[in-house]
C-alpha cells in the first residue's frame, strides 16, 4: 500500500508571538519550531497502517523553507520511508487552495492508496487543505477522524462531530483522511530510528514545479484583539466586600435597578 502523509512545521504554541513588519503574519524570528500537533497523529496513523498490513511505503511531504527538513526528519524517524520537501520560502503567504494544489500535483500520478493530513494547522487553522486536496484529486475525504481501521482496501473510520457526537463511516480506497487529536498516541522516535532517518531519502523540489493555482485571497491585516476593558479585584472583609459589590452593581449595571 502506498501512503502519503502531509505535515507542516509550526511555531511552538508557547512562544511569544509578535506581528511582523508587514502586518500580515507573525514574526518568525526567535521562535522554536515543531511539527504541527494534528500532523503528528497523521504520521503515527500512517506508520500504524503500514505495520498492520506488514508492508507498505510511506512518503512524507512538507512545504516550506529549508528549515522544515528538521521537522521532516522526525517523521522519518517515526517510521516514514522517504520525504519530499517542496521548497517555498513564501509558503506562509499562500492560501489553502494553493497549498492543496501543490500536494495534489505531486500525488496525482503516484498511485497513493491513502493520504493522511492533520485536521488543521495550529497557526492558520483553516481546516481546508485536506478536503481541497481530495477534491482536486477526485477522491473521497473523511475529516476529523478519531478512529481508523483498514481491511481489504475498505477503511472504517470514526468521525468527531459537533457536541461530542461520533459518526462511523466506511470508504473504499483511494481516500484522504484528516486526523483529529486523540486518534492515537504518537510515538517518540528512538535513537536508533533517528540515526536510520539520516540515511533515508529526502528530496527537494521548487514549489514552482508543482503550484497549479493562483492566489484568490489575500491577508490584509493581522492583529491582536484590542482589550475591551479590565476586571476589578476586591479585597477586604466579607461584609465590606458585599457592600462594595452592591455599590458597584448599582453604579455600573442595571442588575439591581427596579
Amino acid at each position: 500500500m502506498k501512503i502519503l502523509v502531509c505535515i507542516k512545521q509550526v511555531p511552538d504554541m508557547e512562544s511569544k508571538f509578535k506581528v511582523d513588519a508587514a502586518g500580515t503574519w507573525y514574526d518568525t524570528s526567535d521562535l522554536a519550531w515543531r511539527m504541527n500537533e494534528y500532523d503528528e497523529y497523521a504520521v503515527e496513523q500512517a506508520v500504524r497502517l503500514k505495520e498492520q498490513l506488514g508492508q507498505g511505503d510511506i512518503t512524507v511531504l512538507s512545504i516550506g523553507s529549508d528549515k522544515v527538513k528538521e521537522t521532516m526528519k522526525k517523521a522519518l524517524a517515526m517510521g516514514c520511508d522517504r520525504g519530499l520537501h517542496v521548497s517555498d520560502d513564501q509558503a506562509a503567504g499562500k492560501e489553502p487552495l494553493q497549498i492543496a494544489s501543490v500536494i495534489a500535483a505531486f500525488a496525482q500520478d503516484k498511485g497513493f492508496d491513502v493520504i493522511f493530513t492533520g485536521m488543521q494547522s495550529q497557526d492558520r487553522g483553516s481546516g481546508q487543505v485536506g478536503v481541497l486536496t481530495a477534491e482536486i484529486l477526485g477522491m473521497p475525504s473523511v475529516t476529523t477522524i478519531v478512529d481508523f481501521s483498514c481491511d481489504g482496501g475498505v477503511v472504517s473510520a470514526k468521525r468527531e462531530l459537533e457536541g461530542g457526537v461520533k459518526a462511523r463511516v466506511k470508504v473504499n480506497t483511494p481516500a484522504l483522511f484528516t486526523c483529529q487529536l486523540g486518534l492515537n498516541k504518537p510515538r517518540y522516535p528512538t535513537l536508533p530510528n533517528i540515526m536510520k532517518a539520516k540515511k533515508k531519502e529526502l528530496l527537494s523540489v521548487p514549489v514552482a514545479e508543482l503550484l497549479r493555482a493562483d492566489a484568490r485571497q489575500q491577508t490584509t491585516k493581522l492583529y491582536f484583539p484590542e482589550k475591551k476593558g479590565g476586571g476589578i479585584v476586591l479585597e477586604g472583609d466579607v461584609g465590606e466586600l458585599a457592600d462594595r459589590l452592591v455599590q458597584i452593581l448599582q453604579e455600573k449595571t442595571t442588575v439591581l435597578s427596579r
